[in-house]
């Protein structure tokens, strides 16, 4: 039988994100909704399988390798053909990429090759090499190693040089209106991630929540989900309890309904422990979380100017937070 290896990578095997596409939904959503190319293959969805991946562990360039995700599935076509979907998750922007995608394929290659035992003759399967790019800054790296590689197109040595381009999804690229029309878990993902102002956040809970309503049996991701719904909720200042988690995973439950009076809980709990203490205290908490994971560790003084700041001024750091290149454009006025 033919059949279409994905194999996905993730340095931190017990990430968030690993766990999500290490689900078959996930995989063939990403695939037919934001690949178009590869579905050009006439890949048959249906028989998507999960397999182990085999690595050279001692080797130093693949030691971070252990927890690759491998899917396999047959094509339509017939004709053995093996194709191979990396994806890399990033925060930044990282201007190597082309390089390491480079590495990363020489070593599937030799995985092949090992595992096949192929002869001279035989033929390499091609490669799709893709990078899900969740950060909020534009991806600004070249996608095509040739790019990096100084000299000149016409020179007599550009023959030589190295062919190899990744497939970039920049998860913000996608306006927030086009992927509500999509209406997929992976769409759900990609706006979950997105920045959204505090009033249109409990919408976009609702419409997560929407989904399992109408889609039984996925308990895995709905679990899942529930983690980024806690997360999103949290960049709002609002701390998620265990029962929001309960609420999301339990099928039978009327998810709306509870979600909503929980809603009104947290509101009516911010409102009465008083703005100093209930409100802004939040919103500083979520300033330094989305600071902390976009810039890294944030120093004392400036978390004692953070705590310290009314809420209006928390609210403007925190949206230029959201999308500023760096820890010091947010607390400068752009000119």
């Amino acid at each position: 039988m033919s059949w279409t290896r994905y194999k996905l990578f993730m340095p931190d095997s017990d990430s968030l994100y690993h766990r999500l596409f290490s689900h078959p939904r996930m995989v063939e959503e990403l695939v037919r909704e934001f690949v178009p190319e590869a579905l050009a293959e006439g890949l048959d969805f249906h028989l998507l399988e999960r397999v182990n991946p085999k690595f050279h562990i001692g080797r130093r360039a693949t030691r971070r390798r252990e927890s690759d995700v491998i899917w396999r599935l047959p094509t339509h076509r017939g004709g053995e053909i093996y194709f191979y979907l990396l994806i890399e998750f990033q925060s930044k922007s990282d201007w190597w990429m082309a390089v390491r995608t480079q590495v990363y394929q020489g070593l599937l290659w030799q995985q092949v090759i090992d595992e096949k035992k192929l002869k001279a003759g035989a033929q390499l399967p091609p490669l799709l090499l893709l990078v899900l790019y969740n950060g909020a800054p534009r991806w600004d790296a070249v996608t095509d190693i040739r790019e990096l590689i100084e000299l000149s197109p016409h020179s007599a040595l550009w023959p030589w040089q190295p062919q190899i381009r990744y497939y970039l999804i920049d998860m913000g690229t996608f306006s927030k209106d086009a992927l509500a029309r999509r209406g997929t878990l992976v769409a759900l993902l990609f706006r979950l991630e997105q920045g959204h102002p505090p009033e249109d956040i409990n919408d976009l809970v609702y419409e997560v929540i929407g989904w399992f309503r109408r889609h039984e049996g996925y308990e895995q991701l709905r679990g899942l989900f529930a983690e980024l719904v806690r997360e999103a909720l949290a960049a709002h200042g609002r701390k998620v309890s265990g029962d929001i988690l309960e609420m999301m995973t339990t099928v039978k439950s009327n998810f709306a309904a509870h979600i909503g009076a929980w809603i009104q809980k947290v509101h009516a709990e911010g409102e009465a422990k008083g703005e100093a203490q209930g409100i802004v205290k939040g919103k500083a908490d979520a300033l330094l979380c989305l600071l902390s994971d976009r810039f890294g560790d944030v120093t004392p003084s400036l978390d004692k100017r953070i705590r310290c700041a009314k809420l209006p001024t928390l609210e403007r750091w925190f949206k230029r937070a959201i999308v500023a290149p760096d820890l010091h454009s947010v607390f400068t006025p752009p000119r």
